[in-house]
């Protein structure tokens, strides 16, 4: 991309990708002035000359946008910028649109030529293999640290948490930990078989999920247990997440789809860093421990680490 502006010499430029949920644009890169004030704008796929672009999967010049009527100046209003002409290209693989590269305005007042079009149509193909491997290796990566089963992080993900070498808590001085065992899950899997058991560990993930702040991070720890990393959060506010959590899961009974009704309750044990533990390995330690507490009395509860003190209310 780099090279592209050094070649062309726009005075903006951008590479928008195409959010395939909402089936948008977005801009992933945008150089230029003012800029800042259109990062955030969306173009539905059709809309502007890059809407075209994406929707048509053809690459487009225009000399002059005030005659071409696919122009949209929605950004040129919201960045008080004048756009005067418009190379831009599909960037494709495998016959998929991934995004487009747009160029707005030569430097020096000339306009496009069709030359410019081919030249930055030979390094969008450059561009989306550049993508595709970064995609590639970000799906690797999701894969390797991912519960295929519920879809949370797993063991391997929080391993690498404990180790110092993951990004998401790092230099955080305030992390709680809620430490999860649902209670008697052996005797589900007895009595329904294991397939029916995945299908409940699978929905108790969802639950999770619907009940975690975008920073909080589920793990499946293994089998029937689960751990939650809460950022900037002291055991106090944890505590309350757990019992929240707790108040969803009698409500809830799974299985519902196969006719099944099933309660599942579960015990929990919570830990804090700094106030139970100095580092992550301690952490899920003291929680580990806090956990076993309800385990080992009447589950279906929750501990707090470093105390004597269990609720069941």
């Amino acid at each position: 991309m780099h090279q592209i502006s050094v070649l062309m010499q726009p005075e903006n430029w951008s590479l928008l990708l195409i959010d395939e949920e909402t089936n948008e644009l977005y801009f992933e890169i945008i150089v230029g002035e003012n800029t800042d004030k259109i990062k955030d704008l969306r173009l539905k796929i059709g809309e502007g000359i890059a809407g075209w672009v994406a929707k048509h999967g053809e690459p487009l010049l225009v000399p002059d946008v005030s005659e071409d009527p696919r122009f949209s100046s929605k950004a040129d209003k919201k960045s008080d910028f004048t756009t005067k002409s418009i190379i831009c290209v599909p960037v494709e693989s495998k016959g998929r649109i991934l995004g487009v590269i747009e160029l707005i305005n030569y430097y020096d007042d000339r306009v496009f030529k069709e030359e410019d079009l081919k030249i930055l149509s030979i390094l969008a193909d450059y561009t989306a293999i550049a993508l595709e491997n970064a995609r590639y290796y970000d799906m690797a990566k999701k894969l390797i640290m991912t519960d295929e089963l519920t879809g949370l992080y797993n063991s391997r993900f929080l391993h690498q948490l404990l180790d110092g070498r993951g990004e998401q808590l790092k230099d955080l001085s305030q992390v709680s930990m809620i430490f999860i065992d649902l209670d008697y899950f052996k005797s589900i899997n007895d009595k329904y078989g294991h397939l029916m058991g995945s299908k409940a560990l699978q929905e108790f993930g969802e639950l999770l999920h619907r009940s975690l702040r975008e920073e909080d991070i589920a793990i499946r720890y293994g089998g029937d247990e689960f751990v939650i990393l809460v950022p900037n959060v002291e055991k106090s506010e944890a505590y309350e997440l757990a019992k929240k959590i707790r108040s969803k899961l009698k409500k809830e009974r799974f299985l519902k789809g196969e006719g099944v009704n099933l309660k599942v309750t579960a015990s929990f044990g919570i830990a804090a860093i700094p106030e139970d533990a100095s580092n992550y390995q301690e952490l899920i330690g003291e929680a580990d421990k806090a956990m076993y507490r309800v385990k080992n009395t009447f589950r279906d509860g929750i501990a707090l680490a470093k105390t004597t003190w269990v609720s069941d209310y």
